[in-house]
């Protein structure tokens, strides 16, 4: 199963009503991951928790913030669930006048079932756009104003199916990228994507690199560099260049020194 097949299999679970309330593993890995955010809960339910600002959001979604300091978004269908005045929401309220408190059953059920569900989602079609790294997937998560721990759950959720592997990643990076970049570069373009050292040694390891120097030398018919250089200055100016592109001075200098002794 793709990580659209599955969106659309949990969308399709959420469009029905099943007539006796069941406990899933989703929603026990949920709990747990409320175990590590600092709620109490008081016969499986949270504390009742005042609201202290509602903002919005754009496309129908609204952060609230809780008197714990606690944040997360709402549709503003689910607003009305929990019991917030839409009137509030409108006016903008401050930290003052906002009166409305949500109690602790709808708060256990927004973030062990609605945020959780909703996050997997979000995530699932983040990859089914295109492939990103465990850190971009965060980032972007954080993005939409998730939880800490609520992030945790969909990446962990994603990578049990295998929609989300940075050594993949990494290994089709370099892939990719291998004919017109040097391994050098690449490494350190996958560390800014927040692959792991680890990831990235291990995906070196089995990719086999075209030859460094023929690289160079198609690099500098690219850029339209003549050899040998024409003077010291051009040189200079093609070195500069193709260390930028992540070439070691020692592979550039054996170009250098072959194309001279011809």
């Amino acid at each position: 199963m793709n990580a659209k097949e599955s969106a659309e299999s949990i969308e399709a679970f959420e469009s029905t009503e099943s007539a006796e309330p069941v406990e899933s593993s989703e929603s026990t890995e949920s709990a747990e991951s409320i175990e590590s955010s600092g709620f109490t809960e008081s016969k499986g339910f949270m504390e009742a928790e005042r609201v202290t600002e509602i903002r919005k959001l754009g496309k129908g979604r609204y952060l609230v913030s809780l008197e714990s300091g606690f944040d997360f978004p709402l549709y503003r269908q689910e607003l009305s669930e929990c019991g917030i005045s839409i009137s509030s929401v409108e006016k903008d309220l401050s930290e003052a006048e906002q009166t409305d408190v949500i109690s602790g059953e709808m708060l256990s059920h927004i973030l062990k079932e609605i945020l959780p569900k909703r996050a997997r989602l979000r995530a699932m079609h983040l990859l089914e756009k295109m492939d990103r790294t465990e850190a971009q997937l965060r980032e972007k998560l954080r993005q939409s104003y998730y939880p800490d721990f609520i992030i945790e759950n969909a990446v962990s959720y994603v990578k049990s199916y295998h929609y989300l592997d940075d050594l993949r990643y990494a290994r089709s990076y370099l892939e990719l990228h291998s004919a017109a970049k040097s391994c050098r570069l690449m490494e350190q373009e996958l560390y800014a994507k927040g692959i792991s050292k680890e990831n990235v040694a291990q995906a070196v390891s089995e990719m086999e690199f075209p030859d460094e120097e023929k690289q160079i030398r198609s690099l500098l018919e690219k850029k339209h560099y003549v050899l040998p250089f024409e003077d010291k200055k051009t040189q200079q100016r093609a070195c500069a260049f193709l260390m930028r592109k992540g070439y070691g001075m020692s592979a550039i200098l054996r170009v250098l020194r072959v194309t001279t002794e011809e």
